[in-house]
């Protein structure tokens, strides 16, 4: 998912060891100590503002250290320096822990000189000091957020190459390619089973996008576990599979989320859960994307379908949904406009509602009721029919 837009414009001067060395610099910082300059003669530079106090800055140093720590895996020589926007040296120090790259030493004058330099006025800001202007994409926070170490070179047209593979994947990919992250080809059953992605082929599949924190989620899952169960207790085979797609906070509540759940999940430490919440433009949680078993999506709309008419939506096809609203048309029509109830004063009137509970034998109810204006009194028409039989 997209994140903050603080980017920084950066001037004419890219060679930060110059600029430190005229500022009378001869060694920056890491977590271990104190490094020379001419360390990082050859590297790709890149400039970091940030600041302690700054929680969208802590909250994308995570993203940030597994793009550094993947491209040098790759042998990348890519070097990040640290300019800090703290007042104080302890915010400074303690901000620094969380970083694996260097950093300019705590002064506050000169780091108002940098930020001053690079026209640095928002954070987080993060500078590669190799390209133009006009050649590096404008929201960089976001694309290293979405894309991770991919996003490198951090050039637009880099961004657009990852957009146009993201649409080929949401429209024409295949189920392996979308499941599949790098290096990690199955799925994690509720007792820890290594599933291989290969034996979900010619299945319907809901992807269910879901954390435990969220109580519209766990509500959710109660309703889409009932669902899960009928279908393939009903079929007698196994013809549709959930994937979870978490978006808890840790691994502690990925776990708890996983165990009131019958199906499958993408392990937590895969990327690909944050990869499918990019390519299906996930927004709001609980939400479940529906592909069919030729591999191409149904529906983005699965929450609205299996709230909506339950294991009845199955295929979950338009075709079916086509069907399921002109039975309930035809019932519609089968159905008087207004009934008196002999245990209710008003005249109750058809209406459709999307969830209500029958004041008769209160169980709950969805579609057609008898409802009265004048108060909070529903009734499902076979309660209606059952009381004038009395």
């Amino acid at each position: 998912m997209a994140g903050l837009n603080f980017e920084a414009e950066y001037g004419d001067s890219h060679d930060i060891l110059k600029a430190l060395s005229d500022e009378g610099v001869e060694f920056i910082l890491s977590c271990k100590g104190k490094v020379p300059l001419s360390e990082c003669n050859g590297k790709i530079m890149c400039l970091f503002f940030s600041a302690n106090w700054c929680r969208p800055c802590r909250g994308f140093i995570p993203h940030l250290v597994e793009l550094y720590d993947t491209l040098r895996k790759r042998g990348v020589s890519l070097e990040i320096v640290f300019v800090s926007f703290d007042r104080e040296e302890d915010g400074f120090n303690e901000h620094l822990k969380s970083m694996p790259w260097l950093a300019v030493p705590f002064d506050v004058n000169l780091h108002r000189r940098l930020i001053d330099r690079y026209r640095v006025d928002r954070i987080p800001s993060f500078i590669p000091l190799y390209s133009d202007d006009d050649m590096t994409v404008q929201d960089l926070i976001g694309c290293i957020e979405d894309y991770g170490a991919n996003a490198f070179p951090f050039t637009r047209k880099r961004h657009e190459e990852l957009k146009a593979i993201d649409k080929r994947k949401r429209d024409e990919a295949n189920l392996e390619e979308l499941l599949a992250g790098e290096g990690c080809n199955f799925l994690t059953s509720g007792d820890d089973i290594k599933v291989p992605v290969s034996e979900l082929t010619d299945k319907t599949i809901g992807l269910y996008f879901s954390a435990y924190w969220s109580p519209p989620c766990r509500s959710f899952t109660i309703q889409l576990t009932d669902v899960y169960n009928n279908l393939n207790a009903a079929k007698n085979s196994h013809c549709f599979e959930i994937v979870l797609i978490s978006t808890d906070r840790d691994l502690k509540e990925f776990n708890v989320n996983r165990s009131s759940m019958p199906w499958l999940a993408i392990p937590y430490e895969d990327r690909t859960r944050h990869d499918l919440c990019r390519i299906f433009d996930i927004k709001g949680i609980p939400a479940l994307v529906v592909i069919g078993p030729d591999g191409k999506v149904i529906s983005e709309n699965g929450k609205f379908i299996v709230s909506s008419y339950g294991a009845d939506a199955y295929p979950f096809t338009e075709s079916r949904i086509r069907d399921l609203e002109a039975a309930l048309r035809s019932q519609g029509e089968t159905l008087p406009q207004q009934v008196e109830d002999i245990k209710h004063e008003h005249v109750l009137k058809l209406d459709m509602a999307k969830a209500y509970v029958c004041d008769f034998c209160k169980k709950q109810g969805k579609f057609w009721a008898f409802s009265c204006d004048v108060c909070d009194y529903d009734l499902h028409p076979s309660c209606v029919e059952k009381l004038h039989k009395d």
